[in-house]
């Protein structure tokens, strides 16, 4: 399954579009029904922030991140959850031991620059993204450079991502007010057993 590299140096980020057929959203409304979602609470320059975007963590047994300074522990699989792992794993020969899941109700709602570079992720390991409803504007920016790319994610895509991008480039969910549809995406992680 190769695809154009979209990164022009300092990384590696693939895009495949339809990577899940999904003509009638069946894998968004069984995430939608079956993920234990809930607002995020975080810590913004000193400030507790609950968040509009819902999110879920699901893992393996002990799997855990610390993100905004609080430790999050693995909720067990989803059905769900636990099935697009295991076409991801077959598909591209390697292992997920956790997923961050988020759910975006409308356009309105995005998420800032950033890098997924938390310490506790396996140093040449691999994030693999997948997208369910809205299509959505998801740039990358280099670190040094300031250049960008963008690209839209669309309905049962997926996008991956190695290590060096994550230490070379930051990534955004651009808001689109216009999007009043909802969005979940799945980002499949190797965390460091």
């Amino acid at each position: 399954m190769k695809t154009p590299n979209l990164l022009p140096y300092d990384g590696y980020a693939n895009y495949i579009p339809n990577f899940i057929y999904e003509s009638n959203n069946t894998f968004f409304e069984k995430l939608l029904k079956e993920v234990n979602w809930k607002h995020d609470e975080i810590t913004l320059y000193g400030k507790k922030i609950i968040t509009k975007r819902q999110v879920a963590f699901e893992g393996d047994i002990a799997v855990a991140y610390t993100y905004s300074k609080q430790k999050k522990l693995a909720n067990p699989w989803s059905h769900v959850v636990l099935e697009l792992k295991q076409k991801l794993e077959k598909e591209l020969n390697t292992q997920f031991n956790g997923c961050l899941l988020n759910l975006y109700a409308t356009g309105e709602i995005g998420m800032a620059w950033h890098s997924d570079n938390e310490p506790e992720l396996e140093k040449l390991g691999i994030i693999a993204s997948l997208s369910f409803g809205a299509t959505r504007s998801f740039q990358l920016k280099h670190k040094h450079t300031q250049e960008k790319i963008e690209v839209a994610l669309e309905n049962g895509s997926l996008l991956i991502m190695n290590m060096e991008s994550q230490q070379n480039w930051v990534h955004q969910l651009k808001k689109e007010t216009k999007i009043k549809e909802a969005r979940i995406n799945l980002t499949f992680r190797q965390f460091q057993k």
